[in-house]
């Protein structure tokens, strides 16, 4: 019997055996057909490849008897959580297997005393974050698509969000993993305590390898008690000079934001009809500031970073004087993204990082990128590192404009190297900047890591084409 994948078929014997360990043969566990593969051949990259079949796992156990097959039959299989990826991290190889941990969704414990939980792969980041509440802790990262984005995903991206200013990225944030190897080996790596000089740290190397070294399955991770008071605060700044500085300022100060995130005047542009506090018409650049701290201390902390955040260039100062307000000025960035979809039908989005004292040279340095290519860039992002998202709008069908966009895009790379950042500060590699890596990393250092590549992943069947650059044969 044959089973259509639209790329190439899997062997009879294989798809046989992944039901069988799958464990019941009739609860659609293993999917075969186009129409149904279809859903798992795409990430939000908008990149797609028909999959020729796609495992929904339930448990550990499954997970590695079905990478156990995979290896025997040599089987390229791409891990995936709900496929929020904006660089192709989550699309499978042609012919090969989807293995969606989408029904690994439990909360396995809370373990309050300790700040504890651990948790399976396919937890929606925001489905935890609502189960912490009522416990007076949260996890850290928080992904803009932390609605949608899986625990898994966060972590094999290193993914963290705007918090990552104050509390860290999922690497200072987990203690531990479950995963398993491309052999269907199953390994646990960490600890259950916030100190462990045991072993190598595989959590930390597992963790941002993209689903190419191993599967994680279920995370021990380490919360945060939630804060007594927060509040949010707008800086409006007449030019990207003067807010940058700012931002420079506040960072310097005893008291740390939660958050800083920059928009640009292309951003603002794009925000302009959601916004329901008008800007001031000269704004070039705007700050969005989170505070939290205790209820004694942090009008203390809002003072100091009112005075940091002064210039002749501020034009205005907004404290939101509700939860309700801060919230709906929260919402207007995390709209931000969307929103650039009505201004070009193709959108180049990147998550460069400059030393936060370059972040003026840069902007300044994409304007100019931007008259030379007649295109349009919008930059936003996570101005307390420095961490940019900037994107490169552009009509697909426009010939001019799409070789456009390629070529500033090399020079966007380029600029950012030159200004001591790098290519990517959390939406990872995938394939589409895989060929860019050996602009950042030498050649001695990639030698290392496919090292440790090959000696994983011997067969590289595991999420085969992602992170590392096509090798070049002399």
């Amino acid at each position: 019997m044959s089973r259509s994948s639209g790329t190439a078929d899997l062997p009879e014997a294989f798809i046989d055996q992944l039901r069988i360990v799958s464990g019941q043969y009739h609860n659609r566990k293993i999917l075969t057909d186009s129409a149904d593969c279809w859903a798992y051949g795409y990430d939000n990259s908008r990149g797609r490849s028909l999959p020729a079949a796609v495992a929904l796992p339930e448990s550990t156990d499954e997970v590695a008897a079905i990478m156990a097959a995979c290896a025997e039959h040599r089987i390229a299989v791409c891990p995936r959580g709900r496929g929020t990826s904006t660089t192709g991290g989550a699309i499978p190889p042609q012919g090969g297997l989807a293995l969606s941990l989408e029904r690994m969704n439990r909360i396995l414990s809370v373990d309050p005393a300790n700040r504890v939980a651990i948790v399976e792969a396919g937890v929606i980041n925001q489905t935890l974050q609502d189960h912490l509440k009522p416990h007076g802790f949260f996890w850290p990262p928080d992904p803009t698509s932390a609605a949608f984005s899986t625990i898994g995903g966060n972590l094999a991206c290193n993914a963290a969000g705007p918090r990552t200013l104050k509390y860290g990225t999922p690497r200072d944030n987990t203690l531990g993993l479950t995963a398993v190897t491309p052999q269907g080996r199953i390994i646990r790596t960490g600890s259950y305590t916030t100190k462990s000089v045991v072993g190598l740290d595989l959590t930390r190397l597992l963790i941002g390898s993209e689903g190419t070294l191993a599967i994680i399955t279920e995370a021990t991770l380490l919360l945060t008690p939630a804060a007594q008071a927060e509040t949010t605060l707008r800086a409006s700044y007449s030019s990207i000079t003067e807010a940058a500085a700012a931002v420079s300022r506040i960072m310097a100060q005893a008291c740390q934001p939660r958050a800083i995130e920059f928009m640009d005047s292309g951003a603002i542009r794009a925000i302009g009809q959601l916004d329901r506090n008008p800007l001031p018409e000269q704004t070039r650049a705007l700050l969005l500031i989170d505070v939290d701290g205790t209820e004694n201390g942090l009008q203390e902390s809002v003072d100091a970073i009112m005075a940091a955040a002064q210039s002749d260039g501020l034009l205005e100062w907004l404290r939101a004087s509700s939860e309700n307000e801060a919230a709906i000025l929260w919402q207007t960035r995390k709209a931000l993204a969307p929103s650039l979809r009505k201004l070009a039908p193709g959108k180049i989005n990147e998550d460069i990082v400059v030393p936060v004292s370059r972040m003026a040279e840069l902007i300044d340095a994409l304007d100019r990128l931007a008259q030379d290519h007649r295109l349009l860039i919008v930059s936003y992002g996570h101005a307390g590192n420095g961490n940019i998202h900037v994107n490169l709008l552009y009509d697909p069908a426009d010939e001019r404009q799409t070789a456009a966009a390629n070529k500033c895009l090399a020079e966007v790379f380029e600029l950012t190297l030159s200004l001591g950042g790098s290519l990517s500060g959390e939406h990872g590699i995938g394939f589409l900047k895989r060929n860019f890596v050996s602009m950042e990393v030498d050649d001695e250092t990639m030698a290392v890591m496919r090292g440790i590549k090959s000696q994983l992943d011997p067969l590289n069947i595991l999420n085969p084409g992602k992170m590392y650059p096509d090798q070049v044969t002399h």
